[in-house]
């Protein structure tokens, strides 16, 4: 990675995470869909990143969040087991014809339709960790259910929304 690559993924990383500290902690739609851009911060790290840096770089992220919504941990190990998973969604769900050395992780490099199933595939990972784990029983079954997806759409739909307004 060159340095403008580096920096850019740092200041995404700070972007993603100031948005989701001060505007989208607040996005709320009918007490069931709640929105988590902050993933994105995982989603778009470059390839080139060894699974050890993710894992540390999605734990440090979900602590930070942990730190703001005073939740003891659940959203640093939802982000973990999301990044965990990364690699293997990616190996199996993005098949880009010429794309063999490098992908890059954003509308215009991926497409619409493949980037908005990326997202939509971890975005449910984390999302169904973070849910199960808040409800920390099976007796709330169907409102976790309905959480689950409800919030995996309204992330999925804000990540692709700010990605058109974005340009590399």
């Amino acid at each position: 990675m060159t340095l403008r690559e580096i920096s850019t993924t740092l200041f995404l990383f700070v972007l993603y995470l100031a948005l989701q500290i001060l505007l989208a902690r607040n996005l709320v739609l009918f007490d069931y869909a709640f929105c988590f851009v902050y993933i994105a911060c995982i989603l778009l790290l470059p390839t080139e990143i060894s699974l050890t840096w993710t894992l540390l770089i999605a734990f440090v992220t979900g602590v930070v969040v942990d730190i703001f919504y005073n939740t003891l941990g659940m959203h640093a190990a939802a982000t973990v087991l999301m990044a965990y998973f990364r690699p293997v969604i990616v190996q199996s769900q993005i098949d880009v014809p010429g794309m063999d050395s490098r992908l890059e992780f954003s509308l215009q490099g991926l497409g619409t339709a493949i980037f908005f199933r990326y997202v939509l595939i971890l975005a449910l990972i984390h999302h169904s960790a973070l849910f199960f784990i808040e409800a920390s029983s099976l007796s709330l079954l169907l409102p976790t259910l309905i959480r689950i997806g409800a919030s995996t759409l309204f992330t999925t739909i804000s990540i692709v929304l700010i990605q058109f307004f974005t340009r590399n």
